[in-house]
């Protein structure tokens, strides 16, 4: 990771809506991060189970798929969570028909309350929001 510190699992990582940089083998720090910002804004725990296989989905898609770093941002807005995933690679149709995997995109809208997608010659950024339950 770069643009900060690293952070470890226990440790306080950087703070909320600070861009991160990440690689491969960062993504089980960026879905800790993610958890750790989902908790800390209340988030209920069903959010925040979706909440963090949608940003591995779409992480790991912008680092394999994309282009060798991604950025991950966060921010709120109202009472939504919102986590922006950017990388700089070149935009690749989904899966064919029949395909085995593939479905990243398709789980991570699934599991957030809304996805959008923009490509083009600047890169590919999926933006998510994550709405904050109240009971």
């Amino acid at each position: 990771m770069s643009g900060h510190e690293a952070f470890t699992a226990g440790r306080a990582g950087p703070p909320f809506g600070m861009p991160i940089t990440f690689r491969l083998p960062d993504l089980p720090l960026v879905r800790h991060l993610a958890q750790d910002y989902a908790r800390r804004l209340g988030l209920d725990e069903e959010t925040v189970g979706d909440l963090v296989i949608a940003v591995n989905e779409v992480a790991t898609n912008a680092v394999t798929h994309g282009s060798q770093a991604g950025r991950l941002r966060t921010w709120l807005d109202g009472t939504d969570l919102v986590i922006e995933i950017h990388d700089d690679g070149t935009w690749k149709p989904g899966p064919k028909p029949g395909a085995v995997g593939g479905m990243g995109l398709w789980v991570a809208r699934r599991l957030s309350a809304h996805l959008t997608v923009r490509a083009g010659a600047a890169g590919s950024t999926v933006v998510m929001r994550f709405p904050a339950r109240t009971h």
